[in-house]
């Protein structure tokens, strides 16, 4: 286990000699991990790195939310139990570029050193740290360009006519009140009615 004192080591003096190995494939009957982990392991081999563990998603997209055994590697990096994370290519540890982005921050916070052997991507590096930046601006820019097509998008529907959110729900305030008068609790005024609580106390208090 690498040895971990106070708080995590800065990424450009830390030392590597223990590596996780992560992979993963989208489908079993077409892709294979084998190819993955024995670039992986001779890499490491060559680097004169041992594998602390290995850890494989086998059949999941990349698009999931959830991968159990990146999940799994990522509470083992904030223990530190390895000083670094080789991947194959990028887009097998992230489902996004903004997760791509917050994975390597959670990493570098953990002082957990990371390498993508077919980006040519060492974030123990220099150059390796650029790369990053660059990469946490492009992030930044698709999530500047995601704002602006939906604010573009809105103002159009808008000038349209449409209306933009949740469509108002009329309720009958005299029906609030009959079933008041009779004892009904609130939430089961919303129920009988179809709409939450706070929709039926409203229409009584909007009569009054």
């Amino acid at each position: 286990m690498a040895t971990h004192h106070g708080s995590s080591p800065s990424l450009s003096s830390q030392e590597i000699r223990s590596v996780a190995l992560y992979a993963r494939v989208s489908t079993l009957n077409s892709q294979n991990p084998d190819l993955q982990l024995r670039e992986l392991q001779e890499y490491a081999a060559r680097r004169g790195w041992s594998t602390h563990s290995t850890y494989l998603d086998l059949g999941i997209s990349g698009a999931k939310e959830s991968r159990p055994e990146l999940n799994r590697m990522m509470l083992d990096a904030h223990r530190h139990e390895f000083d670094a994370i080789l991947v194959w290519k990028l887009d097998r540890l992230g489902r996004s570029l903004k997760h791509l982005v917050v994975t390597l921050e959670d990493l570098q916070a953990y002082g957990i050193a990371f390498i993508s052997l077919r980006d040519n991507l060492d974030l123990s590096t220099p150059s390796g740290r650029l790369m990053f930046h660059i990469i946490g601006s492009m992030a930044e820019f698709e999530r500047a360009l995601i704002r602006e097509r939906v604010s573009a998008g809105i103002h159009a529907a808008r000038a349209r006519g449409k209306r933009i959110g949740r469509p108002r729900v009329y309720v009958s305030a005299d029906k609030v009140h009959r079933l008041r008068a009779e004892g009904v609790p609130w939430r089961e005024v919303g129920r009988r009615l179809g709409v939450g609580t706070g929709t039926a106390i409203r229409a009584l208090q909007q009569a009054l």
